[in-house]
């Protein structure tokens, strides 16, 4: 039985909070269960397919992990850095060690110590990679309209922190909060960060 990891991150064109990645451990059997189920691309997915998608993928793997990286990390190194930081994070927690991963995008992870192959669009080609993109949409999600509470007024729950025309107008308003990516060109160009 091989068992391989897909690994995919989202957030990464957001103006606030962390990017986060997620890597899902599955074998050749449970790839077609997750195929049968209606697995895909979380971007071709309403918000209740992905919820529902997310609790049949956790029934069904073999191992699921997210790993994130923070806006103070995602403005140290750049965006590119901080998804590949975060997605090696995902890799590193899981419990069981694949024998390979897909990637998502064309970027290969430095320094991860397992075989991997970059894919481009692999969450439209890779059933394992599309598993990975719906837990890491979800996972975030979930966490941004937590945040939203702490940070209201950007209409954080209807944009889940990307650059909407509201969020843009809250920016210009109240500044950028402590969550907000500071490197991104729309936080620049507002008032100095509040608590």
């Amino acid at each position: 039985m091989t068992i391989s990891a897909g690994i995919d991150e989202v957030g990464r064109g957001a103006l606030f909070g962390p990017v986060v990645a997620a890597a899902v451990l599955v074998s050749t059997d449970q790839k077609k269960v997750l195929v049968q189920s209606g697995v895909t691309d979380s971007k071709r997915l309403s918000p209740r397919q992905r919820e529902f998608l997310y609790d049949q993928i956790l029934m069904q793997v073999l191992c699921c992990r997210v790993g994130l990286a923070s806006v103070t990390e995602i403005d140290r190194h750049n965006i590119l850095q901080a998804s590949l930081l975060a997605m090696k994070r995902a890799v590193n927690k899981l419990t069981i060690l694949p024998a390979h991963c897909w990637v998502d995008g064309n970027q290969r992870i430095p320094m991860l110590g397992i075989p991997q192959t970059t894919v481009i669009k692999g969450d439209q080609r890779e059933v394992a990679i599309a598993a990975a993109s719906i837990i890491a949409k979800v996972w975030r999600d979930r966490l941004i309209v937590k945040m939203a509470e702490r940070y209201p007024g950007y209409d954080l729950t209807a944009n889940k922190g990307y650059g909407s025309r509201a969020h843009r107008a809250a920016l210009q308003k109240l500044g950028p909060t402590r969550q907000h990516r500071l490197s991104f060109a729309p936080c620049q160009l507002t008032l100095r960060p509040y608590s």
